[in-house]
């Protein structure tokens, strides 16, 4: 697959405006235009790459795709947001680095999870059961508070330390996604794109992700 591949989009996303702006100034080898646009994409690039690679790799992909980009900029024709295909390239580099690796990379696995492995979004052992003679079905173990403020909590530094490590520690596919959508704040149709994943499977990767991640954050309370 090329570097410069272009993920179709069958209409015009916001900002395209903005990307022909950019476009231009980057064909005609503006070094502004070109450090803001990395500045604004490269954090993200590098967390979605060291999804699948460890981080020095992940830090040379994203070098590596910003040079195809420079390379392959005069060829880009809009069918895709820039972003879109910026990122594209970084998937493309990522594949193909982990391959020269060794590493497995199952991305259809990833990516499709079978049917039957739904997974509830809390433990069933928390809540009574169905023959209770007073709450059945009610809360066995309620969640503990995350205080009066918990808005606040998800501000500060070690909430985010928290965050991120249970992101971290999710399996791939659903580290991916919830990346992409809940800390860079894709769009779901973006998402699937990218990553050629169903808008089914898209949502069932990301709830599974962000039940896990709650639950690693209730453990937190719990312990706190």
């Amino acid at each position: 697959m090329p570097d410069t591949y272009e993920v179709p989009t069958p209409e015009a996303g916001e900002g395209r405006e903005g990307d022909r702006d950019i476009v231009d100034r980057l064909r005609a080898r503006d070094e502004d235009a070109f450090v803001a646009l990395l500045d604004r994409h490269s954090p993200a690039m590098l967390r979605l790459a060291s999804v699948h690679l460890p981080r020095a790799s992940a830090e040379e992909v994203v070098q590596d795709t910003w040079l195809a980009v420079l390379e392959g900029i005069r060829r880009f024709e809009g069918r895709s947001s820039l972003k879109t295909w910026i990122f594209s390239i970084l998937v493309n580099h990522t594949r193909t680095r982990a391959q020269r690796e060794g590493r497995t990379l199952p991305f259809s696995a990833l990516v499709n999870p079978p049917e039957d492995a739904a997974e509830p979004s809390v433990d069933p052992s928390r809540f009574l059961g169905a023959d209770h003679p007073q709450w059945p079905r009610h809360w066995a173990t309620p969640p503990k508070s995350w205080g009066a403020s918990p808005e606040e909590w998800l501000l500060t530094r070690e909430s985010q330390a928290r965050v991120q490590q249970a992101i971290d520690a999710l399996p791939p596919g659903q580290r991916q996604v919830i990346t992409l959508c809940d800390v860079e704040g894709w769009e779901p149709e973006e998402v699937c794109r990218l990553i050629g994943v169903t808008r089914t499977n898209q949502r069932v990767l990301l709830h599974r992700a962000r039940s896990k991640v709650r639950r690693a954050l209730e453990q937190y309370f719990e312990e706190a």
